[in-house]
Formats: C-alpha cells, sequence, structure tokens
C-alpha cells in the first residue's frame, strides 16, 4: 500500500485532538526525565540526544537513575529494554493495522510507539473502522513525542540552574511512584508492583548495580503467573 504525505487530513489532526487531553501529563512527565538527566550528570546534547533515542519514559528514567550510579552500560542497557518489554506486546497487537505498509514505513510508525499512542489508536479503529490507520496514530503519537522532547529540553536547561544544594535525586522515585499506583488495577499488575519494589528494596545491595533490574524480571515474572493461575 502506498502512502502519501498528506499531514493536514483531518484523521491525522483527531490524534492530536485526543491525545492532547494526555500531554498535560506528558509534560511534567519530560520535564522531571531532563532535570533527572542533570542531576545524573548528563549535559544538554547527552540528555536530549538519549531522550530522541530512547523516546521510553519509565525506562529512560530507570537507565537516567543507574547512569547516576555509576552502573556498567550493560546494566543499563539491560534494565531499559527488560522495562521496555511490554512494547512488544503492544507491537503485536496494533501490526495487523499496519501491515499493508511498506517496511521502513512501518518501522517508522514503530519508533514512534508508546503506552498512550497504542492505547487511544486500538480503541478509535474499533470505534471508527473509517479512520486511516496511519494519519490517526501518527497525530496521536507524534504529538506525543513532540511534547516529551520539549520538555526534556525544558528540564534539561532548568535543572541546569537548580543549586545543587536542593538535590534533585528525589525526582525518579516520585514519578515512578506516580506511574505505579495508578497502573495497579488488578491482582497481576498489583502482584508485580508489589513483588518487583520489594525485591529491587532487597536487592539494592547487588553489585553493579543490579537490585533494579531483579526486581523488573521479578515483577514481570510474578504478574506473569498470577495471570496464568487466575486464567
Amino acid at each position: 500500500m502506498t502512502v502519501d504525505g498528506d499531514f493536514t487530513d483531518g484523521d491525522i489532526w483527531a490524534g492530536v485532538r485526543d491525545v492532547s487531553p494526555l500531554l498535560l501529563g506528558i509534560a511534567p512527565f519530560a520535564l522531571v526525565a531532563g532535570i533527572a538527566a542533570v542531576d545524573a550528570g548528563l549535559g544538554l546534547a547527552e540528555a536530549v540526544g538519549m531522550s530522541v533515542i530512547v523516546f521510553a519514559g519509565a525506562s529512560q528514567l530507570a537507565a537516567i537513575d543507574l547512569i547516576g550510579s555509576n552502573a556498567p552500560f550493560a546494566v543499563v542497557v539491560g534494565t531499559a529494554v527488560v522495562i521496555n518489554l511490554r512494547v512488544v506486546m503492544y507491537s503485536a497487537s496494533i501490526a495487523p493495522h499496519f501491515a499493508d505498509y511498506g517496511r521502513r514505513f512501518r518501522a517508522g510508525l514503530a519508533y514512534l510507539l508508546t503506552d498512550q499512542a497504542y492505547a487511544l489508536s486500538v480503541a478509535e479503529y474499533e470505534a471508527n473502522p473509517e479512520r486511516s490507520r496511519w494519519r490517526y496514530y501518527f497525530g496521536a503519537a507524534a504529538a506525543l513525542w513532540v511534547v516529551w522532547q520539549i520538555g526534556t529540553v525544558v528540564g534539561v536547561v532548568v535543572g541546569a540552574g537548580v543549586p545543587d544544594a536542593w538535590g534533585l535525586t528525589f525526582a525518579v522515585p516520585l514519578v515512578f511512584l506516580a506511574l505505579l499506583v495508578p497502573a495497579m488495577k488488578d491482582r497481576p499488575t498489583t502482584a508485580a508492583g508489589v513483588a518487583g519494589g520489594t525485591i529491587a528494596v532487597v536487592a539494592a545491595g547487588l553489585p553493579l548495580n543490579l537490585g533494579l533490574l531483579a526486581g523488573a524480571v521479578s515483577g514481570i515474572a510474578v504478574g506473569l503467573l498470577t495471570e496464568v493461575y487466575e486464567s
């Protein structure tokens, strides 16, 4: 299937419109990511480069926290990958909607995949089958990307101007708590959150800063086992 370049299409702007309320929560999240990057010792180019390449809030913050703790590169990457494994499931779910597009085009769409863009898009496809698949998704996902990048830059600039005596280390755990609590909606997610948090705290003294990675893997395993048991 060929893809035209009409970026004024109404389906694109429908995606932008529907994601707009969520941007109010994404903006401060991105701001914290930028501030945390400064606290971890990253410069503007490094922080923005990481934000553009990774573009994944939770794993990005986890990686920044590990970088600030001087964790080995393999641990930083491994932790980010484990936290972002859910995107594999999102990809498998939304892929059939983009099956007719070219491989390179689908790769570009995959880069923009986030929790919010996925959830909005699959719900819209079901409610309004006539929507252009890529246009609606692109409108929602690109808006999220732009706000995230701007918020990161602002956070880096603001963070660089904050005195060291103030301390910014509180930012990362607070954001993770804000993400965790609303996500614990049922028994599997609650079990995953409790197990992951407990293991991460208990394993905090592991060498190479492997406590966070151990907590992430344990949380995923417990959540999956609980879901299988319930089914």
